[in-house]
């Protein structure tokens, strides 16, 4: 018991350490850019994560069945993530002023290695658990939310360190936190359990050997539509972790706002987004079973329409509590759609392709669906927030750049709403929801090809 005890706090460190280095900077790398004269780029950073989420997952996790254990991957992984991290931080140090190129490449190669390993880990955790007797949808749960917590942790720490005129979540420090979080977590990952590999090649053409047999599922209309609208709520996913720092710290430069806590504290008002998300899981069981999957989904597109029209229509003072609410439906928009997403797919494929219709659902979502919103936010933004305008001009630009983004998911809702026809009967268990939270921590990476 005691060995399982402390088997359990080791994952958590190791989940802890796996976020943190995410939270670093996601949410506030927006803001850092829009102060050194790359506002009009920001879409690029964020569009960044889905692109290389298209592929490296799976490269990654081809090595490390067949010829690195996953622990030493997850090590390698976070030396060049890390590495690569530091190197762009150097870089924003040293150089006079930054320029997009040589920034952008340096941070590429580093979210490049460091999205796989929110599945490596999680193959690590697994691989650790199942050796020591224990059951992964009992025991991961509890453990994968110590990644969450990390997560908000490091939000918090680069929002509240540093001077008063130059906390790390509008500098180039928030990159060597991160950096520093990837070189504890390559120590610290080769103290985890060994993971076994296999040499043998799979058997299967091509198709199989790549997981692509899931895209037969467009020949299903039920499933076709399904997946193009995963890919359209997609578009949703990463608009406001790449604006809406630079967009509530943007109030700061107006005078009736310059005071306001939230102007000063983006990042830490943001947080309560990651708070709302390990909460709204808890709903998950009780909305499926009183609203189906076509119900849940619905209500996770209405908050997306919530989440951005607050955010046009809020402000750090007297509008500050539109702001928080907005953060508290995040939960909602988030868990709802990408946990019940991955749950329907799971009920209504196959367990021959299971495992692979859900890289496509992940595909669909935080591939394409994330990389396309995240360019098309970008012009949007940078067609109505002009940075040589006054401040007030900039809030009225941000304004309709929010509530453009809040009709499109309401667009999205209605044409769901009236599409897709969900005529499974499969139920769905309380034991398919904490396996698929577990596989869908972490929202961008395809996980089931580790």
């Amino acid at each position: 018991m005691k060995a399982n005890t402390n088997l359990k706090v080791r994952l958590a460190v190791m989940n802890f350490l796996e976020f943190a280095v995410w939270g670093a900077y996601l949410t506030s790398l927006g803001n850092f850019l829009a102060r050194n004269g790359l506002q009009s780029e920001i879409g690029w950073f964020y569009a960044v994560q889905g692109i290389v989420s298209l592929f490296m997952p799976s490269l990654i996790g081809i090595l490390a069945d067949r010829w690195v254990p996953a622990q030493k991957m997850l090590s390698i992984c976070h030396v060049m993530a890390g590495g690569f991290m530091a190197l762009a931080a150097l870089y924003c140090m040293l150089a006079p002023s930054l320029a997009f190129a040589p920034l952008f490449i340096l941070y590429t190669v580093s979210v490049a290695f460091f999205m796989p390993t929110i599945g490596l880990a999680n193959s690590v955790a697994f691989n650790a658990l199942t050796k020591a007797g224990m059951d992964t949808v009992k025991d991961f749960p509890p453990i994968r939310v110590f990644g969450t917590i990390g997560f908000i942790c490091a939000m918090l720490f680069v929002n509240f360190v540093g001077p008063e005129d130059a906390k790390f979540q509008t500098s180039y420090m928030q990159l060597f936190v991160s950096a520093a979080f990837s070189a504890i977590l390559a120590i610290y990952a080769l103290s985890m359990p060994k993971c076994p590999i296999s040499k043998s090649v799979p058997s299967g053409n091509w198709v199989d050997t790549f997981g692509l047999r899931s895209f037969t599922l467009f020949k299903q209309r039920k499933m076709a539509v399904f997946f193009i609208f995963s890919m359209l709520l997609g578009v949703s996913l990463q608009i406001t972790n790449g604006y809406a720092n630079p967009y509530i710290t943007s109030f700061s430069e107006i005078p009736q706002f310059a005071d306001a806590w939230a102007a000063k504290n983006a990042n830490a008002l943001i947080s309560l987004s990651q708070m709302s998300e390990t909460l709204c899981i808890l709903l998950i069981p009780f909305c499926l079973k009183r609203f189906g999957i076509k119900g849940v989904m619905l209500m996770s597109l209405f908050a997306w329409v919530l989440r951005f029209g607050l955010f046009g229509a809020g402000n750090p003072a007297d509008g500050v509590w539109m702001l928080i609410l907005s953060c508290i439906v995040y939960g909602i928009a988030f868990d709802f759609f990408n946990v019940c997403g991955g749950l329907y797919v799971d009920s209504v494929t196959s367990p021959e392709i299971r495992s692979s219709a859900q890289g496509l659902f992940m595909i669909c979502t935080n591939g394409l669906g994330a990389t396309i919103g995240t360019l098309s936010a970008m012009t949007i933004v940078n067609s109505l927030v002009d940075p040589s305008a006054s401040p007030e001009m900039q809030l009225e630009g941000w304004r309709s750049a929010w509530y453009i983004f809040a009709a499109y998911a309401l667009l999205v809702a209605i044409l769901f709403l009236c599409l897709f026809k969900d005529d499974s009967k499969k139920s769905v268990s309380k034991e398919q929801i904490i396996r698929d939270e577990s596989m869908n921590a972490g929202g961008m990476v395809m996980e089931e090809d580790i």
